[in-house]
């Protein structure tokens, strides 16, 4: 019998979909890369292509963390999957981000990944959170449910942001899946944003602001460099904070 996983996966690269990086360089020698992941659908083999919403939305994102980090060494990659569905048990995208994971390792390895991912992405980043070179992740109004593991982030620094008037993913499972893999994880933070909605739109500069100061923090802690934006997210969220209303 074929593994419902594997026919999944082969179904895309039948029809020649593949996975797709895109690469914002550091300015100097890589000393740390944030890979960047768009959301898509529950159910479709469609080829994602660079016209499609899903991933445009997350080109700000990208930007936003490069300008922040590229003269501290951090490079920022984009995923484009290759089929825009989830797919079940196929797991359609978490197959395209453990690939993308490779690529990073093959090209820089040992170097601590961030992993930002929107809708499915965030349930994506959730799932790839256990490789090892994942440092932390950023879960941006994330398709979560009580399915999603917890263990995956084990020793991880997580964020969870998600709008109060999202109607395409549930705020609710992200705050029970926050409470779930709290103890597993090495930070567990949850941001609940008044007023915002699942694309992002309203209050967009905090959810920038949010997603690459985290990140940005995470990396100086780690590399031992000093970031001047620290303070600012410390204002709106301290470390201490483990549920935030913004």
């Amino acid at each position: 019998m074929t593994d419902r996983r594997t026919d999944g996966y082969a179904k895309a690269a039948a029809t020649g979909n593949q996975p797709a990086l895109s690469v914002l360089p550091a300015t100097g020698p890589t000393k740390g890369v944030a890979l960047v992941l768009h959301g898509g659908k529950a159910h479709s083999f469609e080829p994602v292509e660079g016209r499609h919403l899903s991933p445009l939305r997350m080109v700000p994102f990208a930007r936003h963390l490069h300008r922040a980090g590229k003269d501290y060494g951090l490079a920022v990659w984009s995923l484009r999957n290759s089929v825009r569905g989830w797919n079940g048990p196929a797991m359609s995208a978490l197959h395209d981000a453990r690939w993308a994971l490779q690529q990073i390792s093959r090209q820089h390895p040992g170097v601590p990944v961030y992993l930002v991912g929107h809708s499915m992405g965030g349930l994506t980043a959730m799932c790839a959170a256990d490789d090892p070179q994942v440092e932390a992740v950023v879960a941006l109004a994330p398709w979560l449910s009580p399915e999603t593991p917890a263990q995956r982030v084990a020793g991880r620094k997580v964020l969870v942001i998600h709008g109060t008037n999202d109607r395409m993913t549930s705020p609710d499972q992200s705050r029970r899946f926050a409470g779930r893999a709290a103890a597993a994880a090495a930070s567990m933070q949850y941001v609940s944003l008044r007023g915002a909605g699942h694309f992002m739109i309203r209050r967009v500069r905090l959810w920038h602001t949010l997603a690459t100061g985290f990140v940005m923090t995470s990396f100086a802690e780690r590399t031992g460099f000093s970031y001047p934006s620290t303070g600012t997210l410390e204002k709106i969220l301290p470390a201490s904070a483990t549920q935030v209303q913004l």
